[in-house]
Protein backbone atom coordinates (compact mmCIF):
# COMPACT_ATOMS: atom_id res chain seq x y z
CA UNK A 1 0.00 0.00 0.00
CA UNK A 2 1.06 3.04 -0.74
CA UNK A 3 1.26 7.04 1.19
CA UNK A 4 -0.87 8.39 -1.07
CA UNK A 5 -4.04 5.79 -0.23
CA UNK A 6 -4.08 7.01 3.62
CA UNK A 7 -2.43 10.09 3.78
CA UNK A 8 -4.63 13.48 4.24
CA UNK A 9 -5.05 15.50 1.34
CA UNK A 10 -6.63 18.50 2.82
CA UNK A 11 -3.49 20.67 3.82
CA UNK A 12 -3.50 24.04 5.45
CA UNK A 13 0.03 25.41 5.90
CA UNK A 14 1.85 28.74 7.25
CA UNK A 15 4.05 31.26 6.69
CA UNK A 16 7.41 31.60 8.91
CA UNK A 17 6.02 34.80 9.92
CA UNK A 18 2.77 33.84 11.30
CA UNK A 19 2.45 34.20 14.84
CA UNK A 20 2.29 31.33 17.28
CA UNK A 21 -1.91 32.37 18.41
CA UNK A 22 -3.08 32.75 14.92
CA UNK A 23 -1.72 29.00 14.15
CA UNK A 24 -2.85 27.59 17.24
CA UNK A 25 -6.63 29.02 16.03
CA UNK A 26 -6.08 27.26 12.60
CA UNK A 27 -5.02 23.95 14.39
CA UNK A 28 -8.03 24.47 16.46
CA UNK A 29 -10.36 25.74 13.32
CA UNK A 30 -9.36 22.63 11.07
CA UNK A 31 -8.98 20.37 14.24
CA UNK A 32 -5.83 19.11 13.27
CA UNK A 33 -2.23 18.64 15.38
CA UNK A 34 0.05 20.02 13.10
CA UNK A 35 1.00 22.47 10.64
CA UNK A 36 3.59 22.65 7.86
CA UNK A 37 5.59 25.98 7.43
CA UNK A 38 6.32 26.85 3.78
CA UNK A 39 8.13 29.42 2.56
CA UNK A 40 7.37 32.31 -0.42
CA UNK A 41 7.71 29.43 -2.80
CA UNK A 42 5.49 27.00 -1.09
CA UNK A 43 8.32 24.77 -0.30
CA UNK A 44 8.32 23.56 3.47
CA UNK A 45 10.77 25.07 5.85
CA UNK A 46 9.34 23.36 8.90
CA UNK A 47 7.01 21.78 10.92
CA UNK A 48 4.96 22.93 13.98
CA UNK A 49 2.59 20.95 16.32
CA UNK A 50 0.21 21.76 18.96
CA UNK A 51 2.31 20.82 21.13
CA UNK A 52 5.41 23.05 20.12
CA UNK A 53 3.39 26.07 20.01
CA UNK A 54 2.15 25.05 24.00
CA UNK A 55 6.20 24.05 25.40
CA UNK A 56 8.02 26.25 22.90
CA UNK A 57 5.82 30.06 24.02
CA UNK A 58 4.29 29.71 27.12
CA UNK A 59 6.41 26.69 28.39
CA UNK A 60 8.99 29.56 28.04
CA UNK A 61 7.79 32.20 28.79
CA UNK A 62 7.27 33.87 25.20
CA UNK A 63 3.91 35.63 24.34
CA UNK A 64 1.81 33.55 21.95
CA UNK A 65 0.54 36.53 20.21
CA UNK A 66 4.18 38.15 19.78
CA UNK A 67 6.27 34.82 18.34
CA UNK A 68 6.48 34.12 14.95
CA UNK A 69 6.00 30.02 14.51
CA UNK A 70 9.74 30.30 12.76
CA UNK A 71 11.18 30.66 16.31
CA UNK A 72 9.29 27.63 17.43
CA UNK A 73 9.21 24.73 14.67
CA UNK A 74 11.07 21.90 14.04
CA UNK A 75 13.29 22.74 10.87
CA UNK A 76 14.69 19.10 10.15
CA UNK A 77 11.57 17.64 8.90
CA UNK A 78 11.44 14.05 8.10
CA UNK A 79 9.24 13.61 4.34
CA UNK A 80 8.29 10.88 2.15
CA UNK A 81 6.31 10.92 -0.74
CA UNK A 82 2.52 9.61 -2.11
CA UNK A 83 4.32 6.81 -3.71
CA UNK A 84 6.30 5.97 -0.84
CA UNK A 85 5.45 2.47 0.70
CA UNK A 86 3.60 2.77 3.97
CA UNK A 87 6.21 0.41 5.59
CA UNK A 88 8.96 3.27 4.39
CA UNK A 89 6.56 5.91 6.05
CA UNK A 90 6.27 4.11 9.51
CA UNK A 91 10.12 3.34 9.21
CA UNK A 92 10.33 7.03 9.17
CA UNK A 93 7.98 7.81 12.26
CA UNK A 94 9.59 4.99 14.34
CA UNK A 95 13.64 5.91 13.67
CA UNK A 96 12.15 9.51 14.14
CA UNK A 97 9.76 9.11 17.05
CA UNK A 98 7.14 11.25 15.04
CA UNK A 99 3.66 11.05 14.18
CA UNK A 100 2.97 12.71 11.81
CA UNK A 101 5.02 13.22 8.32
CA UNK A 102 4.17 15.64 5.65
CA UNK A 103 4.01 14.59 2.50
CA UNK A 104 6.26 16.06 -0.57
CA UNK A 105 5.93 15.82 -4.28
CA UNK A 106 7.87 18.59 -6.83
CA UNK A 107 8.98 20.47 -3.62
CA UNK A 108 5.86 20.98 -2.52
CA UNK A 109 3.24 19.57 0.75
CA UNK A 110 0.66 17.80 -0.79
CA UNK A 111 -0.61 15.64 2.07
CA UNK A 112 -0.10 14.83 5.91
CA UNK A 113 0.30 11.27 6.76
CA UNK A 114 -0.58 10.46 10.76
CA UNK A 115 -0.62 7.88 12.69
CA UNK A 116 -4.39 8.41 13.06
CA UNK A 117 -4.66 7.64 9.43
CA UNK A 118 -2.68 4.69 9.65
CA UNK A 119 -4.68 3.07 12.60
CA UNK A 120 -8.01 4.50 10.32
CA UNK A 121 -7.12 2.03 7.10
CA UNK A 122 -8.45 -1.41 7.62
CA UNK A 123 -6.06 -2.68 5.10
CA UNK A 124 -2.87 -2.11 7.46
CA UNK A 125 -1.84 -4.39 10.16
CA UNK A 126 -3.53 -3.48 13.59
CA UNK A 127 -0.23 -5.48 15.30
CA UNK A 128 2.21 -3.57 13.10
CA UNK A 129 0.73 0.16 14.08
CA UNK A 130 0.47 -0.82 17.85
CA UNK A 131 4.51 -1.41 17.45
CA UNK A 132 5.11 1.76 15.72
CA UNK A 133 3.38 3.55 18.42
CA UNK A 134 5.17 2.06 20.81
CA UNK A 135 8.29 2.69 19.04
CA UNK A 136 7.05 6.31 18.48
CA UNK A 137 6.30 6.71 22.61
CA UNK A 138 9.44 4.74 23.66
CA UNK A 139 12.09 6.81 25.64
CA UNK A 140 14.50 4.31 25.69
CA UNK A 141 16.13 5.43 22.02
CA UNK A 142 16.59 9.13 23.51
CA UNK A 143 18.05 7.63 27.01
CA UNK A 144 20.38 5.45 25.40
CA UNK A 145 21.91 8.87 23.49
Amino acid sequence: MKVKDCMCKNIVFVKPDCEAEECARLMCENHIGCVPVCDQTNKIVGIITDRDILLRTIGCGKEIKNTPVSEIMTCDVSCCTPESDIKDAENIMKTNQIRRIPVMENNKVVGILTLGDLAKNREINTECIGATFEDICSCDKKNAE
